[in-house]
């Protein structure tokens, strides 16, 4: 596929600022070593080139009993919800890398999608490469090379209403922009994606993205079950789920 790179939406329209109860509202889960929180859309985990307002601003207001704020143990894009995970000891973001990296967190994703697919499930394996160009980068389905990665995503229809479906998700690896990749190689972009959905206009003010860290696993403790969380809807995507 072709990309072609027209003037960047108005994100600004969507940003979101936290305040400290807001924040705290939104843990999910909490012990000793990692927190879990339902992460608004319209705010980058951390800053920018440029030194950008990110979530990592607040993380002081996460601190609790400990003498030091959290750390980020992976991230999400700016405009996707949902459930992150941060370490609160030098020893648990050891850990959970570790288990990042070899695939024993178990993710589902929530998105709303334009159209849907033809299938009701299936699953997408193959390569994903990152394109460099003038005015940026993208990410896009590919053979195997020296340049691409395994890409692995199994995914259901949900329910379909209206020219929209509801999908859910799951990685099996955690390449970038993997999910909002693989729904446009389905034929069925999620809602709100204009670097590979529905291209904006300049000055377009498009829907937040409708694409959501629904729950997560993590097998943090031997000899235990995995640490499961649920993070609720956004309200931004409330409509169309609840419509389904």
């Amino acid at each position: 596929m072709n990309m072609v790179f027209l003037p960047m939406p108005d994100l600004n329209q969507h940003h979101y600022t936290l305040t400290a109860a807001d924040l705290q509202s939104r843990v999910l889960f909490k012990d000793a070593l990692i927190l879990v929180i339902n992460k608004p859309a319209g705010i980058p985990v951390h800053p920018g080139p440029g030194g950008s307002h990110s979530l990592e601003d607040y993380f002081d207001e996460l601190r609790f009993e400990l003498p030091h704020a959290p750390w980020l143990a992976h991230r999400l894009d700016r405009d996707t919800s949902g459930c992150l995970i941060l370490g609160r000891q030098k020893k648990s973001l050891r850990r959970l890398g570790r288990l990042f990296e070899t695939g024993a967190i178990a993710k589902t994703y929530w998105a709303v999608v334009h159209g849907g697919p033809q299938d009701d499930s299936g699953v997408i394996d193959g390569y994903l490469e990152k394109v460099k160009t003038p005015k940026g980068w993208y990410m896009k389905v590919s053979n195997k090379n020296d340049n691409a990665q395994s890409a692995i995503t199994e995914w259901k229809v949900m329910s379909r209403c209206g020219g929209y479906s509801w999908l859910e998700l799951q990685p099996k690896t955690g390449r970038t922009h993997q999910i909002r990749v693989h729904c446009q190689s389905l034929g069925c972009p999620v809602i709100g994606d204009w670097v590979y959905g529905h291209p904006a206009k300049a000055g377009e003010i498009l829907p937040l993205l409708h694409l959501h860290a629904r729950s997560i696993d993590i097998p943090l403790y031997e000899e235990r079950s995995p640490v499961h969380v649920e993070a609720s809807v956004p309200e931004h995507m409330t409509e169309k789920i609840e419509g389904h």
